[in-house]
């Protein structure tokens, strides 16, 4: 039995898509803290993923930016060939990006406002992109028979305190599309499981959430305080890295304590 004592992440390729601010960024810094070379997908704001890129290159990591749309087949496939050609290899990938999104309980949506098209439109966002970007990795993950997959889900599948219901109907298929893949890939090497955080502020889509909600959120949760984008990071790492090499298709719930299971 081999024993791990560290996070063994120096030397290897990440691919993190939506990583040019909040989570995502906090995310391709981590990996790059551990001297991993990291690459920032995102999808149109180039200041933004400079930063992270300076950000990674500062904390001692190697760091690229790639702009390409998720949810779409063409630009993930020229994207990961772009890597493996430049990289040699992808190594773990954490799918982070989705479809833009507001949590501001006051100004959500109720179940009688919705369209179909709604549910379709966060589906293809959550589990449409993590789709893509898998079925461009899988195959020189499965040439070496190793890699690890971290999705970004989320702890509303567990507790909607908020029913934001199109936004966490597709969290929770992407908690289920990983698990399928988790079994399908164990015998093969390659892991997937999930992070799913609490509210994590300050982030584009926390930004306009009241303090008051903020401040009842933080009561209730037994940590009492809210994550922030970097709280989030230490347990990708961990999902991602060999200290969990004997875990697949787990949900690590980031909250605080707001979920316990």
């Amino acid at each position: 039995m081999q024993a791990f004592t560290s996070l063994n992440l120096r030397g290897k390729v990440v691919l993190v898509t939506g990583a040019s601010r909040g989570i995502g960024a906090a995310i391709a810094a981590a990996f790059a803290r551990e001297g991993a070379t990291v690459v920032i997908n995102h999808l149109s704001n180039d200041a933004a993923a400079a930063r992270t890129v300076a950000a990674c290159m500062a904390a001692g990591g190697d760091a690229w930016a790639i702009k390409a749309d998720v949810g779409s087949h063409v630009a993930v496939q020229e994207m990961v060939q772009g890597v493996v050609r430049e990289a040699g290899a992808i190594d773990i990938v954490v799918n982070n990006a989705f479809k833009p999104y507001a949590f501001i309980p006051e100004q959500r949506r109720r179940f009688d406002d919705l369209e179909w098209s709604d549910y379709q439109s966060q589906f293809d966002g959550a589990v449409g992109a993590a789709f893509n970007v898998c079925r461009a990795v899988l195959p020189q993950m499965r040439q070496r028979a190793k890699g690890s997959i971290v999705n970004i889900v989320t702890n509303l599948v567990e507790n909607p305190v908020v029913p934001y219901h199109d936004y966490t109907t597709s969290k929770g298929a992407l908690v289920t599309f990983s698990r399928n893949l988790a079994t399908e890939l164990g015998p093969v090497g390659i892991r997937v499981n999930c992070v799913a955080p609490g509210l994590v502020y300050p982030t584009q889509g926390t930004q306009a959430t009241k303090e008051s909600f903020r401040e009842s959120l933080m009561a209730a949760t037994p940590l009492r305080r809210l994550a922030q984008p970097e709280d989030v990071a230490g347990p990708v790492l961990f999902l991602a890295s060999d200290l969990s090499g004997f875990m697949t298709g787990q949900v690590l719930l980031v909250d605080g304590g707001l979920v316990m299971r």
